[in-house]
């Protein structure tokens, strides 16, 4: 039995934490800098943004890139209505849960499930694009663009208020 109980606390605490992260995402990412929106005036410019704008891509090669980038995403907006519903319900299911006077270990496991195949799905499309976007490059832009995750990496989140959390949250804050 307390193997149970210790098994649907871990399950509750992790579902708290990728909402709270997700929260955290939402309300940081709304809102536009200038350097985003620099990097939106480029994309419209058809420029590259990030590490793949120092590639020095050819113009066959950005517009493979763009097409691999749109069929990944699609219509993000729709998309972006979506997901919100669905963490919404989420949200709430989760405090249907926590106001309860039991615990139904269950219902934590379905959504846990739930949560787990989203991420699990994100995870195996990231991966997927950036294969296809690594055919459209040459060895040698595969090997700088490396170098440039790699730096990136060592500098941790783009310095981001979310980075400087996560990092806390692996050091044990």
């Amino acid at each position: 039995m307390k193997k149970l109980l210790m098994g649907s606390v871990l399950a509750m605490s992790s579902i708290f934490t990728v909402t709270a992260c997700t929260s955290v995402n939402a309300t940081t990412d709304t809102t536009p800098t200038t350097s985003k929106m620099q990097h939106k005036d480029s994309m419209k410019k058809g420029g590259m943004r990030g590490p793949m704008s120092q590639l020095d891509l050819t113009a066959k090669q950005q517009a493979q890139i763009k097409a691999i980038m749109q069929a990944q995403h699609g219509d993000r907006k729709a998309d972006r209505t979506k997901n919100k519903l669905e963490r919404a319900q989420m949200q709430q299911q989760m405090q249907a849960l926590t106001n309860s006077s039991t615990l139904n270990t269950a219902a934590v496991n379905r959504l846990a499930d739930q949560q787990a195949a989203k991420t699990k799905q994100r995870f195996i499309e990231r991966v997927q694009t950036q294969h296809a976007i690594s055919q459209v490059l040459t060895a040698e832009q595969r090997a700088k663009l490396a170098t440039l995750k790699a730096e990136k990496m060592a500098k941790g989140h783009k310095g981001s208020e979310h980075g400087k959390m996560h990092g806390k949250h692996h050091q044990g804050m």
